[in-house]
C-alpha cells in the first residue's frame, strides 16, 4: 500500500513561505558547546520598531504555533521566533534541561542578533522560558505575556489531584504522543472542541515528522519542570505582565492563572478567553491576538498620539 501523503511536510513548507512573505528569514546561531538555536528574524530590522520575541510550547515547531500571528505583528514589531532547544532545528549536546538554561540560550541568541531590549510572549512551555528570561534579564525584558503557562504550579499539585493526569509519566505519554490513540488523547486534553474525524494516517504522519526526534530530551524537559517545583522558589518578575488563559484549560487548570495573578500582584493583568482550552493560539487565534494588541500595540499607538497632540502648535 502506498504511503499516505505527508500533510505535515506540506504544511511545514507552507509555513516557511508564510514566514518569508512576512519579511522574516531563517537563521541558525552557534552558541558554542555544540548548541545551535534556529530563529526566524527580520530580513532588515527597523530601528524605529520595538522587538518582540515569540516562544512556542511543546509539540510542533515554532512555525506551526505562531503562523496566524506573524503577519499582523510584523507590521508593528521586529519579530524574533526561535525554535527552543530540541524543537525544529535547535539542539545541544549539553545536559541542562531547565527552563533557565533555555532562557539563557535564547537571550544569548538575541544578543548575537544585536537585540538589547525586547518584550516576550510565551505559550505554555514557552511561557516558562519567557518568565525565566524576565527574571534573569530584568533590564532587557520590557513586557511579558504568559499564555496558559503554569509557571506557579508545585510538584505537590499533581499528588493532590489538580491535573487530569495522575503522574509525570502519564503526562509525558500524552504530551509526547507516539501513537494515534495518544494523539487523540492530546487533542481532547488541549481543545474544548477537538476535531472528531482525524484519519490515523494523518496522525501517524504528524507523529513521524514532529514527535519522534529528540523525544528523550523533551521527556527530560518535562521532568525538569516538575521536579522539586515550589511556588516559594519562584521569583516575582517586575515587568508589566499580561496573563492569558483558556477558561477550560485542562493542561494547566484556571486555578493556576489565579495563583499566578496573586503571586505577581498589581504588576499583572489576567485575561480569560471563554470556551477555550489550552491551545488558545490554535483554538481562539483572533481572541488571543486581540489581547496581544491591547497590551503590546495599543499603548504604543496611544503614546504616539499623545506625542503628536503635545507637539508644537502653529
Amino acid at each position: 500500500m502506498a504511503p499516505c501523503f505527508s500533510f505535515t511536510a506540506y504544511r511545514n513548507r507552507h509555513f516557511r513561505h508564510s514566514f518569508s512573505n512576512a519579511g522574516l528569514k531563517s537563521t541558525t546561531t552557534d552558541l558554542g558547546d555544540n548548541t545551535i538555536i534556529h530563529c526566524w528574524i527580520p530580513h532588515s530590522p527597523n530601528p524605529s520598531k520595538p522587538s518582540l520575541l515569540l516562544l512556542h510550547g511543546l509539540g510542533a515547531n515554532a512555525m506551526w504555533q505562531w503562523n496566524d500571528f506573524i503577519s499582523p505583528l510584523s507590521h508593528r514589531f521586529n519579530l524574533y521566533v526561535p525554535d527552543l532547544l530540541f524543537f525544529g532545528e535547535s539542539h545541544t549536546t549539553r545536559l541542562e534541561r531547565s527552563e533557565s538554561f533555555q532562557a539563557t540560550c535564547v537571550m544569548d541568541m538575541m544578543t548575537r542578533h544585536g537585540v538589547n531590549k525586547m518584550s516576550v510572549v510565551g505559550i505554555s512551555y514557552g511561557g516558562f522560558v519567557a518568565y525565566s528570561m524576565a527574571a534573569q534579564f530584568a533590564e532587557r525584558v520590557e513586557k511579558v505575556v504568559l499564555c496558559c503557562a503554569g509557571v506557579c504550579f508545585e510538584e505537590k499539585d499533581m499528588d493532590e489531584g489538580m491535573f487530569q493526569v495522575k503522574s509525570v509519566d502519564e503526562a509525558i505519554s500524552i504530551l509526547l504522543p507516539q501513537t494515534p490513540k495518544k494523539m487523540k488523547e492530546l487533542l481532547k486534553l488541549t481543545f474544548v472542541k477537538p476535531t472528531k474525524i482525524m484519519p490515523s494516517c494523518f496522525l501517524n504522519d504528524f507523529i513521524d515528522v514532529m514527535c519522534t526526534e529528540y523525544r528523550q530530551e523533551r521527556k527530560e524537559l518535562i521532568e525538569a519542570l516538575h521536579k522539586d517545583r515550589k511556588l516559594s522558589d519562584l521569583p516575582k518578575i517586575t515587568q508589566p505582565t499580561l496573563i492569558i488563559w483558556g477558561e477550560k484549560d485542562q493542561v494547566f487548570p484556571f486555578a493556576l492563572a489565579v495563583r499566578l495573578k496573586q503571586h505577581l500582584e498589581e504588576n499583572s493583568k489576567l485575561s480569560v478567553i471563554k470556551n477555550a482550552g489550552h491551545a488558545i493560539n490554535v483554538e481562539k487565534p483572533k481572541e488571543l491576538y486581540k489581547n496581544l494588541k491591547s497590551f503590546l500595540i495599543d499603548p504604543i499607538n496611544q503614546s504616539k498620539e499623545e506625542n503628536h497632540s503635545n507637539g508644537p502648535k502653529v
